[in-house]
């Protein structure tokens, strides 16, 4: 079996770490990944995608990233169910296993 993922897009948002109740390092970040083909319209769409990042992948990529900067990320699948207003939901979300930082927003070093 297999559970990989590889992502290559731009972080949208700066983002913040916290702290786990078990104080562990965790940051949720949100990548901006375009489609490889056109719709029906002939745009390129944009996925959203959010990824965890835990400990030390978390705290390197606040350091050396921000807002704009183009990441390759690599992990896994991983599904989470919880209870929410009364009925129980799953949720699919990307931990990060390596965070390649790729290239810097140059509109933001000015």
């Amino acid at each position: 079996m297999l559970n990989q993922v590889v992502l290559v897009g731009r972080l949208v948002r700066d983002f913040e770490i916290h702290m786990t109740d078990k104080n562990k390092k965790v940051a949720t970040i949100t990548l901006a990944v375009p489609r490889s083909f056109k719709n029906l319209e002939g745009i390129y769409e944009t996925d959203f995608v959010d990824c965890t990042l835990w400990d030390l992948n978390a705290v390197n990529t606040k350091e050396f990233c921000k807002k704009g900067d183009i990441l390759g990320l690599r992990g896994r699948i991983q599904s989470r169910t919880f209870e929410n207003d009364e009925h129980r939901e799953t949720k699919l979300e990307i931990v990060g296993e390596k965070v390649t930082f790729l290239s810097s927003n140059p509109k933001e070093k000015k």
